[in-house]
This record gives structure tokens, C-alpha cells and sequence, in this order.
């Protein structure tokens, strides 16, 4: 371990650099610290005066991030996350005015050029993509992954961000994609707080990245503390870099460089990141830099004081090792400045903070005057004492909001209710309108939306030749993903027995010896950094399957998939995307640690994938045709009894297309309509046949999608003809069955067309336990189907259908 404390770096040699440039530099870097600790400073102020909501800064690592900055070049990635506004802003992929736009929630992409509002103050990304979701050329700029608040998930996707550098070194057939790469040598910066090295993110993405030698520097600002608990509670020795003593890479093993530094010194600071940077770049090895000696003025947020949990003792510390006080002394006694040359510099940076800050708060408080002054207007025009009271309101306002404008027309509206003007229609007219505006401003782009999305692409048939096979379902879905990787080089798979076994269920059979280990490999059991790695790739312009072994397992990288990658188009407003696709195989396992269904969990937390539930795997196989030619997320659910059913084999097995949340009528009836999925599909059937015998003919309805469900609504056309709902699936009660309930119901209108109570069959609250009898008694079975299907006809006209029980 490498224990860096040099007092020169050796960027600033006299035969490299005059002693003019040196300084200048020098200065430079100085006035940006001060002007980062100002707008950290005016930041809290804005908060706790009401202009903003909630604040969290950098102060305190102001110099080590500016000497981080310096070894970052064009193409380079970095995996941050909410104390980098420095970084941020030495990179210029912000400045002062983005920062105090953030921070004040302006909607308009070109104020918030990270989030366009949507995520608080220091929460950094760059635009990939054009207006239309093309790629930008990522070589050519300073690149950010969208930063998440989540504490440590910044470092899965560092996996998927190194590995694409590999990949782009290795794999000549990828040199075509220039907009990504320069022949992979590009590096992944990464930032964490000393106390998030606690989380198990952490452990899983260090060990992942010493495996495969991604190219990352990691950087651990260590300021002692997480909020109020001490490295002490924290850390074993409490010194992160102490522990990571075993990785250290030792006779060529494939271990990581581990260095440790001050933060307050500079110049050691700016050797240390060259050192790293060098390493990462050019022999592909990871690093983790620990910056000690770190402070933090403020406290951790806008939230608190830290003078509640720090001694005195620590306090004054903190005072004498401030980072910028440090460079400043440095600079003084080093000769490089003279103190009315920094007061002169330290009062211009205060006044350039303070007139960014005004000028976002003045475009920030244009956009909310446009809507306010339209709104008073029209209420104005309104002669009638109803509207005086919202209008007085809007007139008054010392400080307005969106929340404050549209609550007092919706007030209004809501007051004239039954009374008819021509001014009234123009009011309503505008909000109409306004609420499609307001909709852009903060609820769109959950999804990409571009021409490439899967849900504008067309189905194709499969189609079958006269003496066509009869296979394996797994023999479908292998011949999908042979076709597929021979027609798009950018396609790489990866997850537990993936690669050399061809996966658990011999999906993947024999593809590894065909294609290569850089396009299919294994993974260790550590599913949060499989998910990361699937959205590092995507970012970098591959197509990525990453494989999740078991649907149970997937609950292991919930924290990705939801604070991620599920939310990534929304909360950059559509300025990145990352078409990963999740495969996964579940429903009908036996075993409390085997229930397979936990689609609640998934529906609640993943708004923003499309979630794919096949009933066999010719489904399945269309489904992947037709994601693996989009360009957004999604989760693909095989059913796991389903891999040795027989199939028939497609002539056109990696062309033919499934559209995406299209449902399918499988069987026509008319007196129930039953809504299923996955594995309860096939129960279902089996209870139709039953039913028959008793007089009684469902339609069976098979989502295929749970996000989106129904897009073309067969449901509800089912329903004008059978007037009864019976939904069927193995998630617990209330889950996915209560969810497709709504989407018929509510959405589709489906209530109006019901003739009697509608129904869910769902599994047991209690996991099954094992065994195919523990199976019967805790899921669906056909009997079940049966008795609540022959159930509701009795309900409905008990003289045909007498009781049962």
C-alpha cells in the first residue's frame, strides 16, 4: 500500500511548465475550492431561509476533488455520488449556476442540465443522448453516470462502466462502435463516503472489479464520520484501506493498488491521482485512493449540526485542517501568492458565487411568474366574488410556487362548479393545457419513448416449415440467442453458470465455445454487481443480458434495480438510458426459500422496466427478439417447469417478434374471462377442460406483460361478452392479481361491464413449504380454479349451478 505524502507533483516539472503557468494553475484550482465552499455556504442559507428544500454539499473536499479532476480526460466515466459538486464542477459537467438551479428544483433542462428538477442538489449527470435518444459521442465529452442518493450504490454500475473499457480493449470486433470508446482506455473515476464502504455494494463491486481488472479509481472521502457515527463503529481498525490490505495486488496477482493521502494535500493529492490514474489506464488495474484528513464544515446536511456529535476537540481540528485554509497557508508560504493578491481573488469568487445565485433564482422565478401571471389573469377576467378569494391569494404571493398557482385554480374550479361563462371555458382550456406542460415537467420519461422503444415495434409471427422439429423449450430459446448474437456484436450475456455450463436450465448451452468468454461468462454469486455491470454496459452503448439465476434471487439487487436503473430515464429526463435486459426464471418452485413469485416486490419497485412474464419459451424467445432491438430496460420471467416441455421450433427463431404488453386471448368462451400468466397459465387451461364437463366455458387471457398490461385492452373486450373477471396467479394475495384488477377495472373501464362480484385466485401469505403437496395446498391448483370458477356461476344463477359446498 502505497502511503503517498510527496509535497511536489510532478506535473508542475520547471522543463514541463513555466513558473507563470505553474501559478496560474495553481491559482486557478484555489479559486474554484473558494468558489465550492461559498456556494456550499450559500447553499444552506437558501434552505434554511425557504428558497430551497433540503440541501447536502461538498465542503471540506474541495481539493481533493480538484486533483482528482485533473487526471480525468474526454471519455473518461464517472460513478459519483451527492459530495462531488467540486469534481463536478473542475469537469465542467456543472457550474454554479446548475448547482443553485438544482438545488431550487427548476424544471427546465437547461437550468438543471442533470435532472431538469427532478433530483436534489448535488446530483450530477451528463447528457447522452440527443432530443431524439440517439447517442452523443461519449469520447468527445467528460462523462457522468446519473447519481442516486442510495449510499453505496454509486458502485455497482462501476463493474458494467470498467468492463466496457475491457471489452472495447480486447474485442477488435467491436472497434466500429467509435462513439464509445478509444480501444477501452477509458476510466472509471469512483466516489464514496468512508461510511458507505459499510455497505455490501461496496464488498461485492471491490471484489468483482479485483477479479476482472476493470480500470477504476476509487476514491473514499474520509472525513471521519458517517452522519453522526464514527469510523470507529464504522470500520474494523477504522481505516477503510487497513482492511483492504488483502486485496493488494502481489506478484502479478489480479488484486487492486490501494494508496492513502491527506486531503488537504495538494500537491500530494495531484501525484496520488497520476499514480492511480496511470495504473487504471494503461495496465487495467483497479485502485482505491483513501483520502484521510477530511472535513466536513457543515455538518452532513441542511438537516442537522454537527456540532451535536463532534467534541470540541474535533471541532477545532476541523478548523485548523481545513482542506482550503491548508492550500491556502501552502500557497503563502510556498511563495506561489501574496495575501492581498488571495483576499483580492476570495472577495471576486464570493461576488461571482453570489451573482450565479442570483441569476438562477431569477430564471428559476421566470418560469413560476409565467404560470402566475397567466393564472391571475384569467381569474381576473372571472366577475364573480367565487374567484376572489384563490385570486387575492395568487396576488398576494411574496415567494410563489407551482403548488401555490395551481392549487388556487384548482380551487377555483372547484368553487364555480355549476356555473357557466365564457371566461370559465378559458380558464379551463389553460389548465387542460397547463396540465400537459406540468405532466412534461415532472412526469414523463419514465420510460425512453424513442423510435426504438419496444413498445413501437411491430410483432412478427413465428413462423414453421411443413417438417418442423419438435424440441426442448430450452432448444428455442438457445437457437434465439445463437441467432442473435451472430447478428449484433454488441450482445453480451453473463450471470452464476452462464458461461461455462450454458446456465442452470441450458439456455445458453454450448454458446461460450462458439462466441468466446468475452461476449458469455460466468459471475460470482453477487447479484447486486451483476445488475450493475448490465447498466454500466448499457450506458456504454453494449446490449447486455444480464442473468439473475432465480426470481427469488432477484430481491439480492433490488437497491440497483429500483434506485437505478428503474428510475434512470425519469430522473435525467431522458438524457440517458440503459436497455439492459434482466433474465430470470421462476413461478411453480417448491420451498419457503424457492416461492418464486414475489411479484409484488418487483411491480411496486420496478415502474420503469417492462416486466415480462412468457408462458413458454417460443414467448420468451420472441420477447428477446423484440427487446434486444429496443432500447429500454426489462425483466423477462421464464417459467422453470417449462424448459423440457416440447415445442415446436421457429423457421425464423431469432426474427420473429412478441410485442410488448400485448395480451393474447388463448381460448375462446363465454362465460367467465380469466386473466393469468406465466405457470398458472397452464392450470388454467387444465381447469378449462374440467369446467366444460360442469357447462361452464372460460376465456382464458394471457397477459404475457405485467408493465405494460393490456395495451390493445382485450381484456375488457373479453368482458363485453362474459361479464365475469376471475384473475389467477401464484403471487401473494393482493400483489400482481390485485394490480391486474386495477388495470381491468379502473383503466379499462371494466367495472361498468361486470354482472357480478369479480374474483382473485392468488397463493397463500404463507410461503409454500416443500414439496409438491405443500405446492397443492399453498398455490392454485386446477382444483382451485374449479370450485371459484363454478363458484361465481352459482353466484350468478344457482338454479343451473347449485352450490358445491
Amino acid at each position: 500500500m502505497s502511503n503517498i505524502t510527496m509535497n511536489i507533483n510532478s506535473d508542475f516539472e520547471t522543463s514541463k511548465i513555466s513558473f507563470d503557468d505553474f501559478r496560474e494553475i495553481i491559482l486557478k484550482d484555489y479559486r474554484l475550492a473558494v468558489e465550492s465552499r461559498i456556494a456550499s455556504l450559500s447553499g444552506r442559507k437558501e434552505v434554511l431561509t425557504g428558497k430551497a428544500k433540503f440541501g447536502v454539499f461538498g465542503d471540506g473536499k474541495e481539493i481533493a476533488q480538484i486533483a482528482l479532476a485533473k487526471v480525468f480526460q474526454p471519455g473518461d466515466w464517472r460513478s459519483g455520488y451527492y459530495r462531488d459538486q467540486t469534481f463536478a464542477f473542475a469537469l465542467g459537467i456543472s457550474s454554479i449556476y446548475h448547482f443553485f438551479s438544482q438545488l431550487y428544483a427548476n424544471p427546465d433542462l437547461e437550468a438543471d442540465i442533470s435532472s431538469g428538477g427532478r433530483q436534489m442538489n448535488c446530483h450530477f449527470s451528463t447528457q447522452l443522448l440527443d432530443k431524439e435518444g440517439n447517442w452523443l459521442n461519449q469520447t468527445e465529452q467528460k462523462n457522468s453516470a446519473s447519481d442516486i442518493s442510495t449510499t453505496g450504490g454509486q458502485m455497482a454500475r462501476v463493474m458494467g462502466l470498467g468492463l466496457a473499457s475491457k471489452l472495447y480493449k480486447e474485442n477488435r470486433n467491436l472497434d466500429y462502435l467509435t462513439y464509445f470508446s478509444r480501444q477501452g482506455r477509458e476510466v472509471v473515476f469512483c466516489t464514496i463516503g468512508n461510511a458507505s464502504t459499510s455497505e455490501g455494494v461496496f464488498w461485492e463491486t471491490l471484489n468483482a472489479a479485483a477479479v476482472k481488472q476493470i480500470p477504476v479509481v476509487i476514491s473514499v472521502w474520509d472525513d471521519g464520520y458517517g452522519i453522526s457515527v464514527p469510523n470507529e463503529v464504522q470500520t474494523a481498525k477504522a481505516d477503510i484501506s487497513e482492511v483492504l490490505k488483502g486485496f493488494q495486488r502481489e506478484n502479478d496477482s489480479n488484486g487492486i493498488e490501494i494508496f492513502k493521502v491527506r486531503g488537504w494535500d495538494y500537491p500530494a493529492l495531484c501525484e496520488v491521482y497520476e499514480q492511480a490514474a496511470r495504473y487504471a489506464r494503461e495496465e487495467h488495474v483497479p485502485c482505491v485512493v483513501h483520502v484521510t484528513e477530511l472535513t466536513q464544515p457543515q455538518g452532513h446536511s441542511t438537516s442537522g449540526s454537527h456540532e451535536r456529535y463532534k467534541s470540541a476537540e474535533r471541532l477545532e481540528w476541523e478548523d485548523a485542517f481545513d482542506c482550503n485554509l491548508k492550500m491556502r497557508d501552502w500557497l503563502l508560504q510556498s511563495g506561489i501568492a501574496q495575501e492581498e493578491e488571495l483576499k483580492d481573488l476570495e472577495k471576486e469568487a464570493k461576488e461571482f458565487v453570489r451573482q450565479e445565485q442570483r441569476r438562477a433564482w431569477a430564471d428559476y422565478h421566470k418560469t413560476l411568474q409565467v404560470d402566475l401571471d397567466e393564472a391571475i389573469a384569467l381569474l381576473s377576467d372571472i366577475e364573480n366574488p367565487i374567484t376572489e378569494v384563490p385570486l387575492k391569494t395568487l396576488q398576494s404571493l411574496a415567494e410563489p410556487s407551482l403548488k401555490e398557482v395551481y392549487a388556487n385554480v384548482r380551487r377555483a374550479i372547484r368553487d364555480l362548479r355549476g356555473i357557466y361563462s365564457s371566461e370559465k371555458d378559458v380558464l379551463m382550456a389553460w389548465y387542460t393545457q397547463k396540465q400537459e406542460q406540468n405532466f412534461g415537467r415532472y412526469n414523463d420519461k419514465l420510460f425512453s419513448e424513442t423510435l426504438d422503444s419496444p413498445l413501437k415495434k411491430d410483432g412478427i409471427s413465428a413462423h414453421y416449415e411443413e417438417d418442423v422439429s419438435i424440441v426442448d423449450g430450452r432448444e428455442v430459446l438457445n437457437a434465439c440467442f445463437d441467432a442473435n448474437f451472430r447478428r449484433d456484436e454488441r450482445i453480451v450475456a453473463f450471470g452464476e453458470d452462464v458461461g461455462k455450463i450454458g446456465d442452470v436450465n441450458q439456455g445458453f448451452a454450448g454458446l461460450q465455445e462458439q462466441f468466446g468468454e468475452l461476449r458469455i461468462f460466468d459471475t460470482g454469486i453477487r447479484e447486486s454487481a451483476i445488475i450493475g455491470k448490465g447498466i454500466g454496459l448499457a450506458l456504454r452503448g453494449l446490449r447486455p443480458i444480464a442473468e439473475i439465476q432465480y426470481l427469488d434471487y432477484l430481491i439480492y439487487a433490488m437497491p440497483v434495480l429500483s434506485d437505478d436503473l428503474a428510475c434512470l430515464s425519469y430522473r435525467t429526463k431522458g438524457t440517458q438510458k440503459a436497455p439492459v435486459i434482466i433474465r430470470t426464471r421462476g413461478h411453480r418452485l417448491e420451498g419457503i426459500w424457492h416461492s418464486g413469485s414475489p411479484m409484488t416486490v418487483l411491480l411496486g419497485g420496478l415502474r420503469g422496466l417492462h416486466i415480462c412474464v412468457p408462458r413458454n419459451m417460443t414467448q420468451a424467445a420472441g420477447m428477446y427478439n423484440t427487446l434486444l432491438r429496443s432500447d429500454e430496460p426489462a425483466l423477462v420471467i421464464e417459467c422453470l417447469n417449462g424448459y423440457r416441455l416440447k415445442e415446436k421450433m421457429p423457421a425464423n427463431v431469432g426474427d420473429f417478434m412478441v410485442p410488448i404488453g400485448i395480451a393474447e386471448q388463448i381460448r375462446e368462451g363465454r362465460d367467465i374471462t380469466v386473466v393469468s400468466y406465466g405457470a398458472t397459465l397452464r392450470v388454467v387451461q387444465e381447469a378449462a377442460i374440467e369446467l366444460e364437463k360442469l357447462g361452464i366455458s372460460l376465456e382464458i387471457i394471457d397477459a404475457q406483460c405485467l408493465q405494460p398490461f393490456d395495451r390493445t385492452e382485450i381484456c375488457r373486450q373479453s368482458l363485453e361478452k362474459t361479464n365475469k373477471l376471475l384473475v389467477v396467479d401464484e403471487d401473494m394475495p393482493g400483489g400482481a392479481a390485485a394490480f391486474i384488477m386495477q388495470e381491468i377495472l379502473e383503466k379499462q373501464n371494466g367495472y361498468y361491464l361486470l354482472d357480478g362480484q369479480p374474483r382473485t385466485l392468488s397463493a397463500k401469505p404463507n410461503r409454500p413449504p416443500y414439496g409438491s403437496d405443500g405446492d397443492y395446498f399453498t398455490k392454485p391448483s386446477v382444483d382451485d380454479v374449479v370450485e371459484l370458477a363454478y363458484e361465481m356461476m352459482s353466484e350468478y344463477n344457482e338454479s343451473v349451478f347449485p352450490r358445491l359446498f
